[in-house]
């Protein structure tokens, strides 16, 4: 069983970003869409909520599975199709909801058949 998420070591993580970009943890807040006290609150050892973690993710590049112990493998394949579709900019949420649909019917409709020769 995962021992959670180490707020710790992704707030070292954050902080070398912030160090290597010379900024201010201000800057930070500033840049990444958080408010400066949250910022305070993770050092000082309180876990992100959701949206801000997803707001220093991107800011920092830095990957969340970096920092659940034992998050280590790769992601069901259909779990990156569906992952790819939401994110493409060319897609509207609708039509990429249409498409995952198709592939994910069809993805399951396939994947335990055996290989025909």
């Amino acid at each position: 069983m995962s021992q959670g998420f180490d707020n710790e070591k992704f707030y070292a993580a954050l902080n070398a970003v912030r160090l290597s970009r010379h900024m201010t943890w201000k800057d930070v807040a500033g840049e990444a869409k958080v408010n400066a006290s949250t910022l305070t609150r993770i050092g000082q050892g309180s876990n992100p909520d959701a949206d801000t973690l997803a707001a220093l993710l991107a800011w920092s590049k830095l990957k969340a599975e970096e920092f659940i112990p034992g998050s280590t493998g790769e992601a069901e394949p259909l779990a990156k199709i569906v992952t790819l579709l939401r994110a493409d900019p060319h897609l509207s949420k609708q039509n990429a909801r249409l498409i995952e649909s198709i592939v994910v019917s069809a993805y399951e409709q396939l994947k335990n058949r055996k290989k025909e020769d």
